[in-house]
């Protein structure tokens, strides 16, 4: 007889066994008992709380996973809410297996809590009651019986100020623990020969025990066949039978053992297509392009300027030029290789990271920081010594070394932001093979090395620089400002990812570093021996006091007006028919700043959202989020900005320009 009848069979017979059950001996008794706590009793209007679907098997008993298998029924819930309230998919926790007779189930034979996420309307007033019922069947399974059950249970909150039941805070807690955590890698899988293959990125140092893959999706996966699970560097490989109805994608939970699991979303690993080349070719012309346009950005243009004034001051010969800029590009092409490569690495390794990922560790903000500073004091005329400076030194060192690592230098202070064209090129490198993706890595370097290059290949620019003069001092001196902005700016972004107290550190870091680069300047300009030394001792110091700073992250909280980005509540904001705005951001993305004062944060964009009841959601990318770096990799992203227009009742994103014009979100507002 085959699984499928026997599923058939037994579901018959539950439902014809409700008059049995009961005349069942202790029937009076409630096999699973249920209750329904909400975390805050006073939710707020506007806000969202929870509401927890506690379930206590009793004896023997088992209830089911929302799939549960080859046999089983998943719970049926009804709500029934007042106005403006609205409720969100549940979420369970992660389910145990129990092998019957060949028949797989997905159970939880302990106390177990479903998580239901409950929104309140914002015109709600303050005090209103709000009155919860919800009317359930599940059924309640054991060895050798199964009996359906019903429920209703009842809650009663009141709108208020959104504080939590401080009796409840750890068990919410300790529920929110056992729901599994979202992977940010997508999986993939193969179908050979009537064996699916999984791969999951997962890193080979994390310790799992008796792992097992659920499909939340009914018909992918053979239930009952065994899995055979290896791990192969960074992925976990799962080898069993697939079911009778194999999607294109699916939803899986990864079971890690001792209640741990990840969501995994799986997907076929397609074939190469034809169309590889043509959107590798794309993807590299948008790189290139949007390095071009990283040239204008305020620390990359005086480095760029240094260079090209040292070659109207040299008169070199056009070889020597050409050199130069060959050797430019170099730098340039190196570093954005060497940091894609990085990039992708980390990202096989199960890692979610995205383009400027470095700026996310506030160590090498640091690091960055001193360089600048050091940069500009001497473009300010503080000191000349170029050993004492060893960025500064290299970018103004003459022939192909200073200008290789002019190029290095200027790729990795370009790197915070995707500007225009460059954003959905990297991408798509991201998702390309391997060897294409660092093809279009190489092309954004060549697009920021561009103009030197061309300075170097084409003597008719080169002929209409200025000539030598005194002029030039004055404008090195003028340069120096646009360096002294980055560095305040640098501290900026420090400042949000980290302690007042590791900030002001930092600050005396900075501060100590100039007065050694100045008391090196006065020894130089005195022909005094051993001048460097003050500047590197004040380096050692900086860098040591600065590095063994407490890095944790400081307290930062949206706008009044801006949620904090939860896919799960755009799905239930989407499901309620508002109209939302999300934009993704990091403090140190000058284009993302650019665009919030100009177009966000201004006051005729917050009057249209509230007349219009546009609900703002903004995801912070400052010190990366798995959950995000997702999102922005499902819409083809690797880094931010990124801004989406969900209009009202629709059904699909509007993903808006990079850069945002005055009137842009308003007149959306008002369609």
């Amino acid at each position: 007889m085959s699984k499928r009848l026997i599923t058939a069979l037994l579901l018959a017979v539950i439902v014809a066994s409700t008059a049995w059950a009961q005349n069942m001996p202790g029937r009076d008794e409630i096999l699973i008992a249920s209750s329904l706590l909400a975390e805050s009793p006073t939710p707020a209007a506007g806000k969202q709380t929870t509401l927890a679907l506690f379930m206590e098997p009793q004896g023997d008993w088992h209830g089911y996973w929302k799939q549960p298998g080859d046999v089983g029924l998943a719970s049926r819930l009804t709500w029934h809410l007042p106005e403006g309230v609205s409720v969100g998919e549940p979420v369970y926790p992660v389910p145990d297996t129990l092998l019957i007779d060949g028949l797989m189930n997905h159970v939880y034979e302990h106390p177990y809590a479903v998580l239901v996420p409950l929104q309140i309307a914002d015109d709600l007033p303050a005090g209103q009651p709000l009155p919860i019922r919800l009317d359930m069947q599940y059924l309640a399974c054991r060895y050798d019986a199964c009996v359906p059950e019903r429920a209703t249970l009842e809650a009663l909150l009141t709108v208020g100020d959104g504080r939590h039941n401080p009796a409840l805070s750890s068990v919410f807690a300790r529920w929110r623990q056992a729901l599994p955590k979202p992977l940010g890698s997508r999986a993939r899988f193969t179908l050979d020969e009537g064996i699916m293959r999984v791969s999951i990125p997962l890193p080979a140092t994390l310790q799992i025990e008796n792992p097992h893959l659920f499909s939340a999706t009914p018909g992918v996966l053979d239930n009952a066949a065994e899995q055979r699970v290896q791990r192969t560097d960074d992925h976990l490989i799962i080898e069993t039978r697939p079911g009778k109805q194999v999607p294109e994608a699916f939803e899986a939970l990864l079971s890690l053992g001792n209640g741990l699991g990840l969501d995994v979303q799986v997907a076929r690993n397609a074939s190469p297509s034809t169309n590889t080349l043509i959107v590798t070719l794309v993807a590299l012309g948008g790189a290139t392009l949007g390095g071009l346009l990283l040239n204008l950005m305020p620390c990359v243009f005086p480095i760029l300027s240094l260079k090209a004034l040292s070659v109207a001051r040299a008169n070199s010969s056009d070889g020597a030029v050409r050199r130069e800029a060959l050797a430019y590009t170099g730098g340039v092409v190196v570093v954005c290789v060497l940091l894609g490569a990085l990039l992708l690495a980390l990202r096989a390794g199960g890692s979610q990271l995205g383009w400027a990922f470095q700026l996310q560790d506030p160590r090498v903000i640091l690091m960055l920081l001193l360089l600048t500073t050091a940069i500009a004091l001497n473009l300010a005329g503080l000191f000349e010594l170029s050993s004492v400076d060893v960025g500064n030194g290299l970018v103004r060192r003459e022939g192909s070394a200073g200008a290789f690592w002019t190029g290095a230098l200027a790729a990795f202070v370009a790197t915070p932001c995707t500007g225009p064209f460059m954003a959905a090129a990297l991408g798509a490198a991201l998702v390309l093979p391997a060897a294409a993706g660092m093809l279009v890595f190489a092309g954004l370097g060549v697009g920021i090395a561009l103009p030197f290059l061309l300075l170097g290949f084409v003597p008719a620019l080169r002929q209409r620089l200025p000539k030598p003069g005194p002029w030039m001092e004055t404008l090195r001196r003028i340069l120096a400002v646009p360096m002294f902005l980055t560095a305040l700016a640098l501290l900026w972004v420090l400042g949000q990812q980290v302690s007042a107290n590791a900030l002001v550190v930092v600050v005396g870091c900075t501060l100590l570093l100039g007065l050694g680069l100045w008391a090196s300047g006065l020894r130089q300009r005195t022909l005094k021996s051993r001048s460097w030394m003050p500047a590197t001792l004040a380096a050692l110091l900086a860098l040591g006091i600065g590095l063994t700073q407490d890095n944790s992250p400081s307290t930062q909280t949206s706008a009044p007006d801006h949620q904090p980005f939860d896919e799960a509540r755009l799905a239930t904001l989407r499901q309620s028919g508002n109209a939302v705005f999300v934009y993704f951001t990091a403090d140190w993305c000058v284009t993302c700043k650019v665009n919030e004062q100009v177009a966000i944060d201004r006051p005729e964009t917050q009057r249209a959202f509230e007349e219009n009841n546009v609900v703002v959601m903004r995801g912070d990318w400052t010190r990366g989020d798995a959950a995000i770096t997702a999102f922005l990799e499902q819409h083809g992203r690797s880094g931010v900005p990124l801004y989406l227009w969900y209009a009202a009742h629709s059904s699909s994103a509007e993903v808006l320009p990079q850069i945002l014009g005055p009137g842009l979100l308003s007149e959306r507002a008002y369609q």
